[in-house]
């Protein structure tokens, strides 16, 4: 058995407090100055990416917590990956969606969506491992 790589729970740690940092500045946007621009038909669209974004950030620093907890583990690892992808892909395209109007944008959404169902997967396998072995 070996401690978590330090580094990578370092790695870990920016990107989560950078994908928090913009879903708290993407969710003010929308609240505070897209909402007159894009009108009420598209907003529920947007606040559906911006929720994503701020759960799968949330459940990422619940990976970090437990990678400590129990070690390294590949399939955590990958959850956070999965999650990352999946802000991405689902939210950013739904933003995109949201503020453009281009409906072919959502052609992208699902494959944020399949990336946190993997996520999701991931994370309950992992949780569930104890530390893997060299």
């Amino acid at each position: 058995m070996y401690p978590v790589n330090n580094q990578s729970i370092r790695l870990q740690i920016l990107i989560v407090t950078i994908l928090g940092f913009l879903a708290v500045g993407i969710g003010a946007f929308g609240a505070h100055g897209l909402k007159s621009i894009i009108g009420q038909d598209r907003m529920p669209i947007f606040e559906t990416g911006n929720k994503y974004h701020f759960y799968h950030t949330l459940v990422s620093v619940l990976i970090i917590i437990t990678s400590r907890q129990i070690g390294f583990n590949r399939k955590l690892n990958l959850a956070f990956l999965f999650f990352v992808i999946g802000i991405f892909l689902f939210s950013f395209s739904l933003y995109a969606l949201a503020i453009t109007g281009i409906k072919t944008l959502g052609i992208i959404t699902p494959f944020g969506g399949v990336s946190f169902l993997i996520g999701w997967i991931l994370f309950g396998l992992g949780s569930l491992q104890s530390r893997e072995e060299p």
